[in-house]
């Protein structure tokens, strides 16, 4: 029987070649994208969970209450590590230092790559595959350190590495003591070695490290032991810091993000991780959804709207014995069979896209075909695709009466004409509303962009400094400047598109009893303001004496933070224990988030050179060859560590890079979703013509020109499109506004793209819809009418 069900559904589908190719077409296309949209929510979801344990590992966070607001900082002291070592409930804890680049020297071979300072139980928590060396030992030794397998090849070439000798920025020798895979793209925690924490406490500076809760400098890693529960262990380490009096221990509770969350959810409110990257993937899981949706209402509609050719089939066949549930199954066998050849479609469209999406993603999806799990997975959503799309045609064909249908007493597709019409205007409102969303986020990037970030980005460059180069940085200055490629140079201890620390005012004119500032601190030294192109608003810049270092530099937004009265130049605050003069206000700039307010920032004076170093190229010379001669400046001076450059605009940009991406992606599923949808449209259109083929031929004989008939057939689909965009219009909207209102500088969402995306609408449902129509409106009536 069933042999026989898929000989007949074969022959159907293959008697019906234009209509089958538009079926399978469309359900491909919504297939694709739901099965690609599947593998990146996946692939999303998979970060950090592909550790041993990753269930009891934990990042120390602290909530610091400033002044009623709750804010959540990852920064921790190595004092409080010293506590969580001694709790029952607590098996392993490692504090680190993302200390940035650094050199690496093997021979003429160098890099100048990302890594971490970590405790020596890091690698008992975070258990990456052991290539060489042991887990348990690798980090023991101050003087030694682990290397990533590419980092091993790239220092060493093949072969075991163990105890070999690397130099770090050109002043220690380590030990070789570990070799790692390389760590996965979808781990949080990106680095090329580990150098043991162990080392960085011998450094003078690190002496008091120990001592206080208030020094918040590095970042803490925490595994539970088994069987113990995060909500065991929370009262317990909530009011830890407390015992001490300060005022950022007082106004600090601790708490621990588990691994699994780090990725998707990073924005804290209220002290509770709410949000983040699992918006966007929530978003994208229901658009996959509804894209496919809209491919199975086209083989609903398409289906039903062809039931006239299948009357008599079905009307032979009931009379002739067969039962309705034998027809329901010859129908959803026609379905299954339609939904299997469009899902070896969709994985053929999937292969293709794969190589373009991973590289608009940034990630390495791939079709897992070895996995059972992945295609047992693929057969019910196949045979759940294929009820979909074939439930409402097979329950609808098995319903006719035998009887009317031979006589020709039945009206055949006017009872199901109002629910085609209602599943059209659903499809083309999701559509709709995909175009208008597309819309608002390209206009929300634009409208960021253009905003103003306060300083030039033109022609500006970023260059990791190191000791060696700090030890001739005035002779390195001197020479660039002399040779005409760069106009000026500075450093600072943050990049120009970012703030590495933030700290706590002690005391400012106009303080509240118990009040807490926290704020962004950068230390800079001359030419800084000059090099950045930020605008100096009152006061002055730094001087290059030695009276600068008592004195402070704010931006708009920190003297509107401290509510200073008055003129605030010559004004005194207290900062890490020093009075400090206000002598300068800057104008605001956009270091962080160009879609926040600008961060309120101090900027202190120091002259020592800074981990970066930041230089203007001159316009009139070429940047090829401005670099070119930089390189060799920068070698001679520095010669442990290959030349790096980064342009600031890139960074800038990278700043939108989620958004970019998220606009990209909604801009791809709104063209399939229209595209799948139009589909549908010109399927429909062919039948309609189709089925209207006689009373177009009586209205050509009576004078009805090719204009008047093309509105005829076109302006019932113009007003689905019209009831579309009305109902699609508030449904966006709504959404819209509660995306936007994350960010404080947004676009407002006004009637215009509202009217932009309906006449898209129309436009491209018009064309859709022409060809068929005006192909029947030209057609010779004497064919039409012949048979009449």
């Amino acid at each position: 029987m069933l042999r026989n069900y898929i000989k007949i559904a074969w022959r159907n589908i293959a008697n019906n070649k234009a209509y089958t190719a538009i079926n399978v077409l469309g359900l491909a296309a919504g297939m694709a994208v739901a099965l690609m949209i599947a593998l990146w929510v996946a692939h999303e979801y998979s970060y950090d969970r592909f550790l041993p344990d990753a269930n009891r590992v934990y990042q120390v966070r602290r909530n610091f209450n400033s002044n009623g607001e709750t804010l959540t900082f990852s920064s921790t002291s190595l004092k409080l590590a010293d506590v969580l070592k001694t709790m029952p409930e607590i098996e392993y804890v490692a504090p680190t230092d993302w200390g940035g680049t650094h050199g690496l020297m093997v021979g003429d071979n160098k890099l100048s790559i990302d890594g971490v300072q970590a405790g020596s139980d890091f690698l008992k928590i975070f258990q990456y595959n052991f290539l060489q060396g042991s887990r348990t030992t690798a980090l023991n030794d101050p003087y030694s350190i682990v290397l990533t397998k590419a980092t091993a090849l790239a220092l060493f070439g093949t072969g075991n590495v163990i105890n070999k000798v690397v130099k770090v920025d050109n002043n220690y020798n380590l030990k070789v003591t570990g070799v790692i895979q390389d760590v996965p793209l979808n781990s949080s925690l990106q680095f090329k070695y580990i150098i043991p924490f162990s080392l960085m406490e011998q450094q003078p500076y690190m002496k008091d490290a120990h001592d206080s809760f208030g020094n918040n400098s590095f970042e803490l890693f925490a595994k539970l032991k088994p069987g113990v529960t995060y909500a065991q262990l929370a009262p317990k380490i909530l009011h830890i810091e407390k015992s001490e009096k300060n005022i950022n221990a007082e106004n600090s509770d601790v708490i621990m993000q588990p691994i699994t969350d780090w990725h998707l959810f990073a924005n804290y409110k209220n002290g509770v991780a709410v949000s983040g990257f699992i918006d966007y993937v929530r978003i994208f899981s229901i658009v996959g959804v509804l894209v496919l949706l809209i491919a199975c209402v086209n083989f609903i509609n398409l289906t039903t709207a062809r039931s006239e050719k299948r009357a008599r089939e079905v009307g032979i066949r009931k009379a002739i014995g067969s039962q309705r549930q034998h027809l329901i199954f010859q129908f959803l066998t026609e379905s299954t069979l339609i939904t299997l050849i469009s899902f070896i479609c969709s994985i053929l469209f999937v292969q293709i896209a794969l190589g373009p999406f991973n590289s608009l993603t940034g990630t390495t999806i791939f079709i897992p075909f070895n996995s059972v799990i992945f295609w047992l997975i693929a057969i019910v959503c196949v045979l759940l695709t294929a009820l979909v799309a074939g439930s409402r045609p097979a329950f609808y064909l098995s319903s006719f009466n035998p009887v009317k249908v031979l006589k020709g007493t039945i009206q055949i597709g006017r009872s199901a004409s109002y629910s085609r019409k209602v599943l059209v205007v659903m499809q083309f409102s999701c559509s709709i509303a995909l175009i208008i969303s597309t819309a608002v986020i390209y206009r929300q990037i634009q409208y960021a962009k253009n905003r103003p970030a306060g300083y030039d980005i033109n022609r500006l460059i970023a260059t990791n400094a190191n000791e060696d180069l700090g030890k001739h940085y005035s002779a390195f200055k001197n020479e660039l400047l002399q040779s005409g490629v760069i106009e000026s140079i500075s450093t600072a201890s943050s990049t120009i598109t970012d703030i590495n620390m933030h700290n706590n005012l002690d005391q400012w004119p106009g303080k509240f009893a118990g009040e807490t500032v926290e704020m962004g601190v950068i230390a800079v030294a001359d030419d800084y303001f000059k090099t950045t192109g930020m605008k100096m608003l009152a006061g002055r810049d730094y001087n290059n004496v030695v009276s600068d270092s008592l004195n402070i530099i704010f931006n708009e937004a920190a003297i509107k933070r401290l509510r200073l009265k008055g003129d605030p130049i010559s004004q005194v605050i207290t900062y890490g224990g020093k009075q400090r003069k206000i002598i300068g206000v800057v104008k605001n700039a956009l270091m962080l988030s160009p879609f926040a307010q600008a961060d309120p920032t101090m900027f202190v004076y120091n002259n020592d050179p800074h981990q970066n170093m930041i230089y203007r190229l001159s316009p009139k010379v070429n940047p090829h060859d401005a670099i070119d001669k930089i390189g060799q400046v920068f070698s001679k001076y520095s010669p442990a560590y290959p030349y790096t450059y980064r342009f600031v605009d890139d960074d800038y940009n990278r700043k939108f890079s989620q958004e970019v991406l998220v606009g990209k992606l909604s801009g791809i599923f709104a063209g399939l979703a229209i595209f799948i949808s139009c589909l549908g449209l010109f399927g429909l259109a062919a039948y309609i013509a189709e089925q209207r083929t006689k009373e177009i031929g009586v209205r050509k004989v009576l004078g009805a020109t090719v204009s008047q008939l093309w509105f005829l057939l076109s302006k019932d689909f113009v007003l689905l499109v019209l009831i579309s965009c009305v109902i699609a219009s508030p449904v966006a909207f709504y959404f819209l506004q509660g995306w936007l209102q994350k960010y404080d500088y947004r676009v407002t969402v006004g009637p215009g793209v509202f009217i932009i995306s309906a006449t898209a609408a129309i436009v491209i449902t018009l064309t859709t819809i022409s060809f068929q129509a005006i192909k029947a409106a030209i057609a010779n009536p004497v064919k039409s009418l012949r048979s009449e």
